[in-house]
């Protein structure tokens, strides 16, 4: 990271710019071109500090014939932020809070654990607590990116 000055390393930190997010852009590889998407994600942080990101999507499309061949991920989550002003053009700026890092891509096939995702996705989305049934997660695909290699980045004023 160039600007340091930026860097939000807390996890507490990290988790107040992931509340505040309502899209993640996941990008891929697709024989060789890059492939970025826009989802709707949930999350949980393990004790170890692994930040897992939670996707559901239809059983079949590009994102997901993508990932099958390539699991290897970058991701950005951003904040809506606000225009700075100045007197001097050169002092416009821009506020904005995002994680982004690096990752792999695990498909769910565990029916327990694809409740539990869905119902973080449904959280993070809503801001409710809802808990899926097992058939409800038959039916979408759940998949998952596990990174330890991501960083907060904030501009306030």
């Amino acid at each position: 990271m160039r600007r340091h000055d930026r860097a939000v390393t807390g996890l507490r930190d990290i988790e107040g710019i992931l509340l505040g997010c309502k899209t993640c852009h996941l990008a891929m590889i697709d024989e060789g071109t890059p492939y970025v998407v826009p989802l709707s994600f949930g999350y949980t942080i393990t004790d170890s500090e692994e930040l897992e990101l939670y996707f559901h999507s239809s059983p079949e499309g590009k994102k997901l014939d993508v990932l099958h061949q390539n699991n290897k991920v970058c991701f950005d989550i951003s904040c809506e932020g606000e225009l700075i002003r100045s007197e001097n053009p050169c002092g416009y700026g821009y506020r904005y809070a995002s994680v982004i890092g690096f990752g792999e891509a695990f498909f769910v096939d565990d029916i327990e654990e694809k409740c539990r995702a869905l119902s973080a996705i449904f959280k993070q989305q809503a801001q409710k607590d809802v808990l899926f049934s097992a058939e409800q997660a038959r039916g979408v695909c759940v998949f998952k990116i596990v990174s330890t290699d991501y960083v907060g980045k904030q501009k306030s004023a």
